[in-house]
């Protein structure tokens, strides 16, 4: 229990990944740290529910083998990463559609040489069978990695690629320079909602709106792609230059990993604060904490109720409908994304096959998007959406949750600042998705930043404060 006359060098209210990620930067270079949350458990939007021997994620926003702040921040070192098969399946005119699998397989170099392979191949002879092998080999991880290489999850039978050689030679081209271009480069595009910039990418238009539009939107869970075409341009490369993945065992794995590799009494859950300053923290349940410096790690709402005038974006709502079956459809362990968008669900997999532990032996777990609110009668509705979309019956599916998020994911429509401040004044800092972009990237990068803030403050310049910062993706 805290003590009202408990002082630290620094509190940090909220124990999202944004504040955990700073909690063990400031740990770590010696600054006693609180972090105090008012929920009973850490992790904030990446929760886990567990039913049954099922673990439901309540947001499921997509991961990247890519992100820098994977590899960077202390205390995943543990972290397993369970990758989708490469490159999506798109349900599209009916039929459903392998593409992106030469960028994500192979990343830059694999997608620019799958590129040149197309172009530069002869002619396939009339009569000759495909193989459906992609030219860009097998998966591996992004260079200088301190994880394992992954393995590549199999499809459960062949799905023809989206459009012919010359279209999947221009898209593997197109994610193979968004690969290979530096972070820098593509913050200095002009500036414009990703809807409009992502048909001039070189594509034909039946690759963008079966494909780039579809793959976006489940990027950004942000269905009309009002989003800035910098941020929509970072999700790509972190898409074209790694692979798609969850957490092993859940979206709170993350978090909990974060908060347990902190120094013991680090981390309060159930402490509800009620004001800020500079020096002080108060509290509902002990009252007054002294300390020298206060971080903010809350959501954006949240932040701007502790101080009146910091601004609260918009948000995208998502739900996530959870289903189990006794039969495994036969997607494999591949994201699936509709872009006929005849339905509800925006995009969808079999996260048992992407990672075993989410369900018991010899149940399958199926969990899809909605990008906004469920239907009216959401079970039946999205359930007759999934079996167009998987090509099976759904009748003997069995609902176990629907999980329904407002403010899932905060808005980033242009102009949006990427590096917006996290030093409010001398003592006050603030930190979160909502201060980078809104992925897992973003908010420990955020985290990152304002420890690196409060830390040239005090001072102090540890080994890993004195390098440059990578660039959130």
């Amino acid at each position: 229990m805290l003590e009202p006359a408990y002082q630290a060098d620094v509190v940090i209210v909220g124990a999202g990944v944004a504040g955990l990620s700073a909690a063990h930067r400031l740990t770590s270079a010696g600054v006693t740290t609180v972090v105090l949350e008012g929920a009973p458990c850490v992790g904030g939007r990446m929760a886990t529910e567990k039913v049954d021997g099922f673990r439901l994620d309540r947001i499921g926003q997509l991961l990247s083998t890519s992100y820098p702040e994977l590899r960077l921040t202390p205390g995943l070192d543990a972290l397993a990463l369970r990758p989708f098969a490469p490159g999506v399946l798109v349900h599209a005119d009916g039929r459903t559609h392998r593409a992106g699998e030469l960028a994500s397989a192979g990343g830059a170099r694999g997608a620019l040489g799958a590129a040149r392979a197309f172009v530069t191949a002869p002619r396939r002879p009339r009569g000759a069978r495909r193989t459906g092998q992609s030219p860009g080999g097998g998966a591996v991880w992004p260079a200088q990695s301190a994880f394992p290489p992954l393995a590549t999850p199999p499809l459960s039978r062949a799905f023809p690629p989206l459009g012919g050689a010359v279209d999947q030679a221009r898209l593997a081209a197109v994610l193979g320079r968004i690969a290979a271009a530096p972070v820098d480069r593509l913050l200095a595009r002009p500036e414009q909602p990703a809807g409009r910039a992502v048909a001039a990418r070189g594509v034909p238009a039946r690759t963008v709106e079966g494909f780039l539009r579809p793959l976006l939107a489940a990027l950004l869970c942000d269905p009309d792609l009002t989003t800035s075409s910098r941020c929509a341009d970072l999700a790509l490369r972190a898409f074209a230059s790694g692979r798609l993945c969850l957490p092993e065992g859940g979206a709170d794995t993350l978090p909990e990993l974060l908060a347990g590799a902190l120094p013991p009494g680090t981390v309060h859950t159930g402490v509800h604060v009620t004001s800020v300053s500079t020096t002080s923290v108060s509290t509902a349940e002990h009252g007054e904490i002294r300390c020298g410096a206060v971080l903010l790690a809350t959501g954006a709402r949240e932040a701007a109720e502790l101080l009146p005038g910091l601004r609260v974006p918009s948000f995208h709502p998502v739900t996530v409908v959870h289903h189990t079956a006794d039969e495994t459809p036969s997607t494999g362990a591949a994201l699936l994304l509709d872009a006929d968008r005849r339905g509800p669900v925006a995009h969808t997999a079999v996260i048992s096959q992407v990672d075993p532990s989410r369900a018991p032996a010899g149940r399958a777990l199926i969990s899809s998007t909605i990008l906004g609110a469920p239907p009216p009668d959401a079970d039946r509705v999205v359930r007759a959406h999934l079996a167009d979309l998987y090509g099976t019956s759904t009748l003997r599916w069995e609902l176990l949750a629907v999980h329904h998020t407002p403010e899932a994911v905060p808005a980033m429509p242009p102009p949006h600042d990427l590096r917006r401040p996290v030093r409010l004044l001398a003592g006050l800092y603030i930190c979160g998705d909502h201060r980078d972009t809104s992925t897992v990237q973003g908010a420990l990068h955020s985290g990152h930043r304002a420890a690196a803030a409060l830390l040239a403050d005090l001072g102090i310049t540890p080994a890993h404060a004195a390098a440059r910062l990578p660039r959130a993706a």
